[in-house]
């Protein structure tokens, strides 16, 4: 039997002998993993007077900055701004004001623009009051009064300050003999016969959101104000045109009037939504759908009248930007109409900084709702900064050491150099093109599921519709840019802005077949096939889906956390598929399709997967699929040929695979 130690006798450590009172002290220093600053959308609303655009601000999410900070993701300014401080913005930021947007804005470029127009459209723009600016119409002007009156007729006209706004200064005539000739005035024939309303005249504010000038996009809210005069409407004779009260529906002029009705209510007062005058209008068995198409079709042809300015003036602050870019600059715009008793629209005036005073309940409601939903269309970002700095980098690294640069051709080059350096040329404006359609998709996908209140007017959806739209634009290019405008028209004859992405895809197939002929390959037949210059489908996709988790409106913590999620399940999924792709190089399945040099086209498209899940395909029998013919598709067929690339090859793949997990295998490839 072992003895016990005796007192005094130090005893040799045991290697059985653990303190277990200490706790394991680890020489190796951990990795500790630093949280990731919480980002937020930035915005400087120092330009503003409404507070109604701060609470929405607030409403966002959004961090307001102090007033000399021109860094923030959203500048907002009552008045129009200067081309100079667009130029200066970056591509992440977005600012509420379009240079040129004043051709339509002001009262006398309005005129004067809209008198051109209908020069050369007189059928599509009759919408318009007949309207002389002064002094550079006066002759015109009194030569039509003389023809009145050899017909015995009498016209009342109003006139404004050619920069008015807020009503002042506008009075009404019978008599055009004493009007000065010198002044800067604008005179229009008054309407004398407007629908009325229990008796009073009325106009509608409408609200129009532009959110690019390249393309164009037009939102019109379903939802706005009826402003209506304080005092029963009789048509102007002598003695009431001084009753502006009466003939004018202005709210800055209205509101002095005692009999001015202030009512939350909004089927009552002075002031109510159109969304009740449309219940309004459907309660008396008028026609609500052309009452919204007449409408919508008054501001696009007033925006197609605008649109060269526009876009010429954004070129010019925005140098270098390439065509279909994100724009920086969007606009919130009142438009003032009036309708006369066949409820036909007539166009009044245009408000580049419409009034969101919320004097009254209505105006809060209604105000609020056009910026609350304003902001959420445009998408803005809390990546949009960050990625913007990543893009200017790698454009700076891809100058540096040329790449994707195209070699000038050397004079006295063969016809075969010419010949590639042409399929070099045509292969960069097909990808810069598909890129830009891709990139639109996108853009539309977000639209449509935050559009709210707001629909898409231009582009309309009516094809019909869109190419008549599309010959008043060409027109109005011609009438406003002639000799100017050179890069614009043939941008606009382009006939890639009409094709769709299946259809530059076989484009670019078949570029790639002429040039395998140039260089002297044997070409074979095959299907629909990727290009090497494409991006890879997985990471398109898994960017998208990263980019639309960062919307403006979530939770920084749960973006932040899905972020993460994205991340390590990327790098899972590119470990898989790279172990996937081992497996398949030791199958002898394989071989056949290297064999058969069967390649797949991208399937990155967004319009074609949610058209045509992969599942969806061909289910014949392989014996009947090898039937399949190996010309290039045609147009009827190019609506199906990304889904019948990718069906084609895993069904090739899959009719020689007998156990299932090879089977999983291929799909994770697809």
């Amino acid at each position: 039997m072992p003895s016990l130690p005796q007192e005094g006798v130090i005893q040799a450590p045991s290697p059985l002998n653990l303190n277990t009172e200490l706790p394991y002290q680890n020489t190796m220093k951990k990795k500790v993993r630093k949280k990731k600053k919480k980002e937020i959308i930035t915005a400087n609303v120092a330009g503003t007077k409404f507070e109604i655009v701060r609470l929405v601000i607030d409403e966002m999410g959004f961090m307001k900055t102090p007033d000399e900070d021109e860094t923030s993701n959203l500048i907002w300014c009552d008045s129009a701004v200067q081309q100079e401080k667009i130029a200066e913005l970056q591509n992440y930021q977005r600012i509420n004001h379009f240079p040129g947007m004043g051709e339509i804005c002001r009262k006398d470029f309005l005129a004067r623009n809209m008198t051109k127009m209908i020069k050369s459209r007189p059928l599509d723009y009759t919408f318009v009051p007949r309207t002389w600016i002064f002094p550079s119409e006066y002759t015109q002007f009194q030569n039509y009064v003389k023809e009145l009156k050899k017909k015995r007729k009498q016209k009342t006209f109003i006139v404004k300050p050619a920069n008015g706004a807020m009503g002042h200064g506008i009075s009404l005539i019978r008599n055009g003999d004493k009007l000065p000739s010198q002044d800067h005035l604008i005179v229009q024939e008054y309407i004398e016969k407007p629908f009325l309303m229990e008796g009073y005249k009325f106009d509608l504010r409408i609200y129009i959101l532009v959110t690019s000038c390249d393309p164009l996009k037009i939102f019109l809210y379903h939802d706005g104000l009826v402003r209506m005069g304080t005092e029963k409407y009789i048509p102007p004779n002598e003695s009431n045109l001084t009753q502006l009260y009466m003939h004018l529906t202005n709210y800055s002029v209205n509101k002095h009037n005692e009999r001015f009705e202030r009512d939350e209510t909004e089927d009552k007062g002075s002031k109510r939504s159109i969304k009740w005058f449309t219940e309004f209008l459907q309660e008396n068995q008028h026609d609500v759908a052309k009452f919204w198409s007449d409408i919508s079709d008054l501001v696009v042809k007033t925006l197609i009248v605008a649109e060269p300015h526009v876009l010429h003036a954004y070129r010019m602050c925005r140098p270098g930007q390439p065509p279909g870019s994100e724009s920086v600059c969007f606009e919130v715009l009142g438009f003032d109409i009036l309708l006369d008793r066949k409820l036909k629209p007539w166009l009044l005036e245009i408000n580049r900084a419409p009034s969101f005073g919320t004097d009254q309940k209505i105006d809060y409601d209604v105000k609020r709702g056009v910026l609350l939903n304003a902001l959420k269309l445009l998408n803005i970002r809390t990546s949009d900064k960050r990625r913007n700095l990543a893009k200017q980098k790698a454009e700076a690294q891809r100058r540096l050491y040329g790449q994707n640069s195209i070699k000038r051709l050397l004079p006295g080059s063969s016809d075969w150099e010419q010949q590639r350096h042409q399929l070099e040329r045509r292969k960069e404006e097909l990808k810069e093109r598909l890129a830009q359609v891709r990139k639109q998709i996108s853009q539309e996908e977000h639209e449509n599921r935050h559009m709210g209140n707001y629909r898409r007017i231009y582009p309309p959806e009516d094809k019909t519709l869109l190419e008549k739209y599309e010959n008043l634009l060409a027109v109005a290019f011609q009438t406003f840019l002639s000799g100017r405008a050179a890069s614009f028209q043939r941008e606009l004859n382009n006939p890639l802005k009409k094709m769709k992405e299946e259809d530059i895809l076989d484009l670019l197939e078949q570029c790639e077949i002429d040039d395998e002929k140039l260089m002297g390959k044997t070409t074979k037949h095959r299907g629909p096939k990727p290009l090497c210059s494409m991006p890879e489908s997985t990471e398109i996709m898994k960017r998208q889906k990263y980019y639309s988790s960062d919307s403006s409106y979530d939770s920084s913590s749960s973006s932040s956390e899905s972020e993460e999620n994205e991340k390590e399940e990327y790098q899972n999924k590119k470990r898989e598929e790279k172990q996937v792709t081992y497996n398949l190089k030791q199958s002898s399945h394989c071989k056949l399709i290297q064999q058969s040099n069967s390649m797949r086209r991208s399937v990155s498209c967004p319009r074609s997967i949610s058209a045509h899940s992969p599942f969806s395909g061909d289910t014949r029998p392989f014996s009947a699929q090898q039937m399949i013919p190996v010309s290039r598709p045609t147009s009827a067929s190019r609506s199906h040929s990304l889904n019948r690339a990718s069906s084609y090859t895993r069904q090739l793949l899959h009719s020689n695979d007998s156990t299932s997990s090879n089977s999983q295998g291929i799909i994770l490839a697809q």
